[in-house]
């Protein structure tokens, strides 16, 4: 950008700090958080390893999303495929690629980087990195079995347009998907269009990754 408005890393000084709950995949950390006014003040928030979504993109300009129940929010919502960073420093595209084998049993040929955000930057250290999959073709081989809230997953393809009426209707709530879908709104109305989104393989500081 061509101006002062981006957001940049900064670190406030941690006197202390413990960890009062460990999950299977997140935590919750208890930080002591020194304020610029040189009080101490305490900060909880839940640690998360960080995720990825797939916007896939047909040549009809539909979107495929799935259907998942999500039990703290007691809704059925209308989603990205999206997972887990299940390894530290594992690359964000190939976790992405996972995701859209397992949970659609499909595969892109041409990936870009659609958006970063952090889901919930004053509870949550989760950072979320959204692709943007094009070229689609239906998987090789058998399809990976599913469990748990995936065991009753609807598959659909939406258009584009569709979505983005949805979203601005209050319709539909998943940050992943009102992110990618507004995202690639703007990206098609731009003046570089698709063609001027990061590659793939742009760096991501969020969450550092080797090759």
């Amino acid at each position: 950008m061509g101006n002062d408005i981006v957001d940049t890393p900064e670190s406030w000084e941690v006197v202390g700090s413990h960890t009062p709950f460990e999950g299977a995949k997140t935590s919750v950390r208890s930080d002591q958080v020194r304020m610029p006014d040189d009080s101490v003040v305490r900060r909880d928030y839940q640690v998360h390893p960080g995720s990825v979504c797939v916007l896939a993109l047909d040549e009809e300009q539909r979107v495929l999303v799935l259907r998942q129940f999500r039990h703290p929010v007691r809704h059925r919502l209308w989603e990205l495929p999206a997972g887990l960073l299940d390894v530290p420093g594992e690359n964000p595209l190939h976790a992405a690629q996972r995701e859209l084998y397992e949970e659609a049993h499909a595969k892109a040929g041409e990936w870009r980087v659609l958006a970063d955000f952090f889901t919930s930057p004053g509870g949550s250290d989760e950072a979320v990195r959204i692709f943007l999959a094009r070229d689609l073709a239906e998987a090789e081989g058998e399809r990976y079995e599913v469990s748990e809230e995936e065991a009753d997953m609807e598959i659909a393809r939406v258009p584009l347009a569709d979505l983005v009426g949805g979203v601005l209707a209050g319709e539909l709530h998943n940050p992943g998907l009102v992110t990618g879908v507004l995202a690639l709104a703007a990206a098609l109305a731009s003046e570089g269009g698709i063609e001027a989104l990061r590659p793939a393989l742009a760096p991501w500081p969020a969450r550092p990754y080797g090759a």
